[in-house]
């Protein structure tokens, strides 16, 4: 007898702190998708770099330890869990379901919020609708690798220009830009797809999804024996690219000592398979990108000065959208035709006022923010005007202007000193109790969280921000919680 094979379930990741919720919404779901549950972002990130195959789906709570009360840690592991899985659609389940925290969570990529407590009927309809459009955005035409950049402002074409005079020469190149700005893209149809290596393989290793200790064999391949498990000889990237492309996402995630031999190969193509002494040569071109500020990660002895240089030779920015001007209107018709066609709906518009809106705004997630926000439109809105106050629910505006209370200036401005001193005449003449201590950890506090929302709960960027040193601010983080 014939033995059927069915389809594998899709891959749901569950994470919550509190083991009820996990336990009732794996039974509830159960029956749609093979569920793995997690409680904190970091079991969350080792187990997602364990599996065999990266979710398609997670749904998550924002309040995660060791700050359950604030939705810190849920925004950052949005952030992680896209940069480790960029397709994978994230839905939030939270109870701290305030308008501000579920626009923030859209913006860093969430595909979409729900309020605790949810009907398992309603979460199970909006998970399926979740991953029908995760199969659109994977759904791809023919030649729609190659097809051009979109745009016309001044950033995409200095963008067209660097890739025409990049994409034939047999260099590595380094792309960097903010998550979200389409880093993959440029280097498949920019330096690949329009290319003389179109018709060679197009290999892509993102080095933040794969367990550090095994990195080196995925890259070089590996010899039978070589390790517990090697039960069968495995070539690497670098020998399956051939004469191709290979492209290394998130190149700062690398070891150093990684790093070393990946500078080997950009030097003389030889690296070596795990448990092998015989040198290879590759002839794959390498494309690395990253999101971090590398120069920054050198002086920091995060990563070697060699290999950098070596890599920025032929250097790339990927423009962040707010840089693009009324292209953002071109990237909205783009997807806003594209889903309705592939959705069968009816494609939606916006009013003239919600253009201006949509031309206003930052989009500090970048295309991968604005294509989310299309397909959540297209879904809600098929067929019909959107207008200010329905975008307005999409977009991550605040809800009021940020505003100084310190009176302490914004630094750099010769009147900030005599603002600080007028202040402060004012305050001490009016004899009421005063302490320096408490105002200065009140305004410290206040530029830490003001930090934090900027560099979206990511304490490395955060802390960039404000000029001081990542152990420093966890060191003040962890002092202002303990402060009344």
């Amino acid at each position: 007898m014939t033995e059927i094979s069915l389809p594998e379930k899709p891959l749901l990741l569950i994470v919550d702190d509190d083991p009820l919720i996990c336990d009732s919404l794996s039974f509830s779901l159960s029956s749609l998708f093979e569920v793995v549950t997690s409680h904190s972002r970091p079991h969350a990130l080792q187990l997602l770099r364990q599996l065999r195959r990266p979710p398609e789906l997670a749904l998550l709570d924002l309040g995660l330890p060791p700050l359950p009360h604030r939705p810190d840690e849920g925004f950052a592991l949005i952030s992680e869990l896209l940069k480790v899985a960029p397709e994978m659609r994230i839905v939030v389940l939270s109870g701290q379901s305030e308008d501000g925290n579920a626009r923030h969570a859209r913006t860093l990529g969430a595909a979409d919020f729900v309020a605790k407590p949810c009907n398992p009927a309603d979460l199970q309809q909006l998970l399926r609708g979740a991953l029908a459009f995760r199969a659109l955005v994977e759904k791809r035409p023919p030649g729609a690798a190659a097809s051009p950049l979109i745009g016309h402002s001044p950033a995409i074409d200095k963008l067209r220009l660097q890739l025409r005079q990049y994409a034939d020469l047999p260099f590595a190149v380094l792309i960097e830009g903010e998550s979200g700005s389409g880093k993959e893209i440029i280097a498949s149809a920019g330096l690949h797809y329009d290319t003389r290596r179109r018709e060679k393989p197009f290999l892509a290793l993102n080095c933040a999804a794969i367990s550090p200790n095994l990195v080196e064999a995925t890259l070089f391949g590996y010899a039978r024996g070589a390790f517990t498990g090697a039960i069968a000889t495995k070539a690497g990237y670098f020998e399956d690219a051939t004469e191709g492309t290979l492209f290394l996402d998130e190149i700062g995630e690398l070891a150093l000592e990684l790093q070393a031999k990946l500078l080997r190969v950009l030097e003389n193509g030889e690296y070596q398979r795990v448990g092998e002494t015989q040198p290879r040569v590759s002839r794959a071109r390498i494309i690395a990108a990253t999101n971090r500020d590398l120069r920054k990660e050198v002086r920091a002895g995060n990563f070697r000065a060699d290999l950098y240089h070596r890599l920025s030779v032929c250097a790339i920015v990927a423009p962040p959208l707010r840089e693009m001007g009324d292209d953002k209107l071109l990237l909205l018709e783009h997807f806003r035709q594209l889903y309705a066609a592939q959705a069968q709906l009816l494609p939606f518009s916006l009013s003239a006022e919600a253009s201006r809106l949509w031309l206003d705004y930052g989009f500090p997630g970048n295309v991968r923010e604005l294509r989310n926000i299309v397909i959540r439109l297209a879904s809600k809105h098929a067929g019909q005007v959107v207008d200010v106050a329905a975008l307005e629910a999409e977009l991550d505006v605040p809800d009021e202007p940020l505003v100084a209370a310190t009176g302490i200036g914004t630094g750099g401005e010769e009147s900030d000193g005599e603002a600080i001193i007028a202040a402060a005449t004012q305050r001490l003449r009016q004899r009421e109790p005063f302490s320096l201590d408490g105002l200065l950890n009140a305004t410290e506090r206040g530029y830490i969280e003001a930090a934090l929302k900027l560099a979206h709960g990511n304490v490395s960027q955060a802390a960039r921000l404000l000029g001081i040193h990542r152990t420093t601010l966890y060191n003040r983080m962890e002092s202002s919680a303990r402060e009344p």
